[in-house]
């Protein structure tokens, strides 16, 4: 018998149907390899049930384990291994059922982002999209819309009023809300067995100037070092215009002949003129053309390069800040909302007028102002009675002349 032979050559153990080979140890020593052969359903079967040192087999656990597979109790080799492979396909068929319902689960953040792909030039993306990321995501970005329960928005919305304003916290919940609706339309998935509530606000913060700020304001405006805050500062004041307005504003949207100038997608998303006025048309006639690199800027008040400015809130708070204004009045919103306080309390100006000329879709946003016009009206009521009332004492006072008259005679 040959070397390879002799290497393979079955040694009794004195147990029925055990059996061991030599072989060689991990650190290379002599070691036995135990096998059992027994029959299974008529047939033989022989296989290798353990190492001497590796696995602490024996002759007599060699044996025992014979007599289970014998009986069933304990699988064969190739039955184990055709188990596993079974069990092995069962869990990858399992997994891919698993990734194919994810697949066609519509989360929030599905949602969100055939949403956001369908409103590529929506003004406000940018900003749903902070808003999802930073408070939406995370709490629900992989539930669907029908695993929203109303606990799970209570504690969103009482966790971001501890923190943030009613308002933003009301746009936060309103996103939520337009996501979930769109799925909802669309026949992507069924809603929330309950309606998305949103916190209730007042957003009726109308800032007015009493004449003495107006004075303090206008001075602190000319003497100041930034030309182009105190150009958009009075700008607002002159016309009601929008900071974002201001921003996009092109020379070329001035019509010095006609007198218009032209918003273009302003926040009733809508091009629109509103009327340049005189004190408007003395500020653009005067307020220098900017240019950069030896090239004219086509943006009336622009920002760096030339391009599009984006933010002058530092500089216009500088100037609030030395007229002695409150903290809390918005230096260039504010005087849209002066402008129209004005308009509203003179007593010329109608609401429906008031509204054209601030360029509001829905005439409600204009209701604001409603009791400045009111109290004009009042005023001029009360101009009538006065000129009544001052008629009547003059009648008075001459029946008692007429009266004082007879007496002497």
């Amino acid at each position: 018998m040959g070397a390879k032979g002799k290497k393979f050559q079955r040694h009794p153990t004195g147990r029925d149907g055990v059996f061991y080979i030599l072989g060689t140890s991990a650190n290379g020593k002599p070691e036995k390899i135990y096998y059992i052969r027994y029959r299974r359903n008529g047939k033989p079967v022989e296989e290798k049930v353990g190492r001497q040192y590796r696995d602490d087999m024996t002759p007599a656990r060699a044996a025992l384990l014979r007599v289970k597979r014998i009986e069933g109790e304990e699988l064969s080799n190739r039955a184990r291994r055709e188990a596993e492979a079974a069990a092995e396909r069962g869990r990858l068929e399992a997994e891919e059922a698993a990734k194919k319902a994810e697949a066609e689960r519509w989360t929030i953040q599905r949602l969100w982002d055939e949403y956001r792909s369908q409103r590529p030039d929506s003004k406000g993306l940018r900003t749903d999209a902070n808003r999802f990321d930073n408070y939406l995501k995370a709490a629900f970005g992989a539930k669907e819309p029908r695993e929203l329960i109303q606990l799970d928005l209570d504690r969103l919305r009482i966790g971001l009023l501890k923190k943030l304003a009613p308002q933003t916290v009301a746009h936060i919940l309103g996103l939520l809300k337009r996501i979930v609706n769109f799925g909802v339309d669309k026949g992507l998935c069924t809603g929330p067995g309950f309606k998305i509530q949103l916190p209730r606000v007042s957003n009726e913060k109308t800032e007015d100037l009493t004449p003495d700020q107006l004075e303090s304001l206008l001075k602190a405006i000319d003497a100041s070092e930034h030309q182009t805050a105190k150009a958009m500062m009075k700008l607002a004041l002159f016309s009601g215009m929008r900071r974002g307005e201001m921003f996009k504003l092109k020379w070329s949207d001035i019509d010095f002949d006609r007198g218009f100038i032209l918003l273009r997608d302003p926040k009733g998303g809508v091009d629109q003129r509103i009327p340049l006025n005189d004190e408007a048309r003395k500020l653009l006639k005067v307020h220098p053309r900017m240019t950069f690199k030896g090239k004219q800027s086509p943006y009336v008040f622009p920002g760096r390069h030339g391009k599009q400015r984006t933010d002058i809130h530092h500089q216009v708070n500088e100037i609030r800040d030395a007229a002695g204004l409150p903290s809390d009045f918005r230096a260039l919103h504010g005087l849209r909302h002066a402008y129209a306080s004005m308009l509203a309390s003179s007593g010329r100006v109608d609401i429906y007028t008031l509204q054209k000329l601030l360029t509001h879709k829905h005439p409600r946003m204009t209701q604001r102002y409603a009791h400045l016009a009111d109290e004009a009206l009042t005023r001029a009521a009360n101009v009538a009675g006065d000129i009544i009332s001052e008629a009547a004492e003059a009648a008075k006072a001459k029946e008692e002349k007429v009266g004082n008259l007879e007496d002497h005679r």
